[in-house]
């Protein structure tokens, strides 16, 4: 019996709903912000820290739900806690669109009110955070070593393609439509458009089976081994499960029993792909270009433009990952992402507006997407042995959201500083994650999780 490859990308696509859910729940705040800045702050006349604590609450829970997914992943399994994932999202979905429900008053804005949203929001978070984390490793752990950057690349690409279907979501709800409507019924039914896809999530979760990995830690061998049969083969799997259960038999499983530089990368490839600079790209996008001399209708544009790209070069990345190995990739898009923070740094200090500010910031992104985006969680899915994998994981994804909000939250108090200066910080932060790949990550292509445990072994 063959590798059965159909069956491993119909789990697959299963899975990247959840990371499709990431770039929903992250993403669809920007069509309802203003909505919910009427309705919650301005009417009680609270501050813009009020506002900015509001809006950006999701990402309190994404540090729980990244610090939760280990423990979770580890005692109840990967494919249970993402079903506690989608009920989250689901949950956050009904409860942001309807805040009142239960407690108060349709339509009465009070400070219970915007207690209780943030509240939902948060639990949306964590869902996020929950997501990021056990996707990647749910994929990592199910698919062939030969094809394992590929599928795992997928969750990346799916995270993008869920910002892209918000924005279109939103525009649709809001087209056409007076503010007094959106104001009062359309940014409600934003948040509640995602319970959709969180439903379709919950319920096909159903239909996927556990990682073989998590069924051999909890001594399941027969049903670990008759998924291995269903995907790689009978002969192949009775390969691949005596190298797992060798892997966890002689092991105490402590986090650092194979040593601390293997966490440390894990926590630095997470540092990395958010001090590069991309999340304020992607939160501030048209605010850069409107900082550089293009009217609102353009910069809008111009983001729409930049949000092509990254699906293309996602897709760049997807097809290339199995074939040039991790490492090249990360290291040209560190080279690519230099060039674009430089060069815009540079435009910046002389005050020099105009197409080559755009031409720049999609070199850089277009080189984030191809190499970062997707080739970072890759790595994080399958650098950790398979004992340690839920913790270690767990601890790379809390610190990238952790970077995530310190990158995002000083980049106005950045720029208020100098342009040139945030910029070209970034672009030292591109160079030295350069310099990190190149002498600390290990090339992983066509490596079983098992032959990576023999990596940090030695």
């Amino acid at each position: 019996m063959k590798q059965n490859k159909i069956f491993v990308t119909a789990i697959t696509i299963v899975a990247t709903l959840g990371g499709l859910l990431f770039g929903y729940d992250t993403a669809v705040i920007s069509g309802a912000e203003k909505s919910v800045q009427a309705f919650l702050i301005d009417s009680q006349g609270l501050s813009t820290l009020i506002h900015g604590l509001t809006i950006s609450s999701a990402l309190i829970g994404c540090i729980i739900g990244g610090a939760l997914s280990g423990l979770l992943a580890s005692k109840i399994g990967r494919k249970k806690s993402l079903m506690i994932a989608a009920f989250l999202f689901f949950i956050s979905a009904l409860g942001s669109g309807s805040p009142e429900f239960l407690f108060f008053p349709k339509g009465e804005t009070s400070m219970g009110l915007l207690y209780i949203f943030n509240f939902y929001r948060i639990i949306g978070g964590i869902g996020v955070g929950m997501a990021s984390a056990i996707c990647p490793m749910y994929i990592g752990e199910i698919a062939p070593a030969e094809i394992r950057g590929r599928l795992v690349s997928l969750n990346q690409f799916a995270i993008i393609f869920g910002m892209l279907v918000v924005y279109f979501v939103n525009w649709g709800i809001a087209n056409g439509q007076s503010l007094d409507w959106i104001n009062d019924i359309g940014w409600r039914r934003m948040f509640q458009s995602e319970a959709i896809p969180a439903g379709l999530f919950g319920i096909l979760l159903f239909f996927v089976p556990e990682t073989p990995r998590y069924l051999t830690l909890k001594n399941k061998n027969n049903e670990a081994l008759n998924i291995l049969s269903k995907i790689n083969g009978i002969e192949k799997a009775k390969e691949i499960h005596a190298e797992i259960k060798r892997t966890i038999e002689h092991h105490s499983g402590k986090i650092f029993s194979y040593g601390k530089l293997v966490i440390i990368i894990g926590i630095l490839l997470s540092v990395f792909q958010q001090f590069v600079g991309i999340n304020v790209a992607l939160y501030y996008a048209p605010r850069i270009f409107e900082s550089m001399g293009a009217a609102k209708d353009a910069s809008m544009m111009q983001t729409v433009v930049m949000g092509l790209v990254n699906v293309v070069f996602t897709v760049l990345a997807i097809v290339t990952v199995d074939k040039w190995g991790r490492k090249p990739l990360l290291m040209v898009g560190s080279i690519g992402m230099a060039v674009g923070m430089f060069a815009i740094s540079a435009l910046s200090f002389f005050n020099i507006i105009g197409i080559g500010t755009l031409i720049f910031i999609i070199i850089y992104t277009a080189s984030f997407m191809m190499s970062w985006g997707p080739i970072c969680w890759v790595l994080i899915s399958e650098i950790f042995p398979n004992k340690i994998r839920g913790r270690a994981v767990a601890i790379a994804v809390v610190a990238q959201w952790a970077a995530n909000y310190l990158i995002s939250s000083t980049y106005p108090s950045m720029m208020e500083f100098s342009g040139g200066f945030t910029y070209g910080f970034y672009g030292v932060m591109s160079i030295l994650s350069f310099i990190f790949v190149w002498r600390l990550v290990p090339e992983t292509k066509g490596k079983t999780l098992e032959e990576m445990e023999n990596i940090w072994k030695k």
